[in-house]
């Protein structure tokens, strides 16, 4: 019987480029008014609690984040 590691080694590099490319995508998304419009006198709105979709994107980061880093531990031990 194969060892199931073993058989799993040719697709971790593939998940962890996409999981850190999601990644990117995701945390690039969070624009927070902190741009360049801010620093000229923009941008002066007040963010209390993220609702709806941005509070989507922030656990989907952070699991993405996460889920790259046990691939990576994985792929360490292999």
């Amino acid at each position: 019987m194969p060892n199931f590691l073993n058989t799993i080694s040719p697709y971790l590099l593939p998940a962890q480029t996409i999981c850190l490319i999601l990644a990117v995508v995701l945390i690039l998304m969070q624009n927070r008014g902190a741009g360049l419009s801010s620093s000229f006198g923009g941008g002066n709105e007040v963010y209390l609690t993220r609702r709806g979709i941005e509070k989507w994107v922030v656990n989907l980061t952070i699991g993405l984040i996460v889920l790259f880093v046990i691939l990576r531990i994985v792929d360490l031990y292999i």
